[in-house]
């Protein structure tokens, strides 16, 4: 296979015309590839040209096919979405299990409301425990002092960190099991 004269005009001319790389090596025959096309044209350097007619009429798009359903599936599962176009289906908010705390004798302790601070008054070592809605102008942090090294006070450790035992039996009273 050699690039000869004639065949490197032809190239240009069928490239200029927006044939692609496939139907120009079938014209040009004689052993040259789709690849070897492409090679040539970017060594001749030719990179912009004439896009290929456009034709009369768009094809249909086909209907999006669902995979059929499993008897055994979900009957509240999401219809399956696939490609890079795809949007997650929207998450719907649940309701949080209930789950009564183990009584303490600390469970009576009530944050004054001269120790609650902003976000620009939280210092270190203040605890970091919110309290009320974000969005509302009374929302402020407990304030109290927390040990080093931790964001909340003794108080709002023992609520965040349980251990998994307490956990568990809280749940279980909450779901009526044992």
């Amino acid at each position: 296979m050699s690039w000869t004269d004639e065949r490197v005009e032809l190239l240009k001319k069928l490239w200029n015309q927006g044939l692609s790389a496939s139907q120009i090596a079938a014209e040009l025959a004689g052993g040259i590839t789709r690849n070897a096309v492409i090679g040539k044209v970017h060594r001749l350097g030719l990179s912009g040209r004439a896009k290929a007619p456009a034709p009369q009429q768009a094809r249909p798009r086909k209907a999006p096919t669902r995979a059929p359903s499993h008897p055994m599936s979900h009957t509240h599962s999401a219809p399956v979405v696939r490609g890079n176009l795809a949007v997650a289906p929207k998450a719907m908010p649940m309701a949080a299990p209930i789950m009564e705390l183990a009584p303490t004798p600390m469970t009576d302790v009530v944050i004054p409301m001269s120790e609650r601070v902003t976000i620009m008054e939280l210092r270190e070592s203040m605890c970091r425990w919110p309290h009320g809605d974000p969005t509302s102008e009374d929302f402020r942090f407990c304030g109290a002092k927390s040990p080093t090294g931790t964001p909340y006070c003794n108080f709002h450790s023992q609520v965040a960190y349980q251990p998994s035992m307490d956990r568990r039996r809280a749940a279980a009273r909450a779901g009526g099991m044992r």
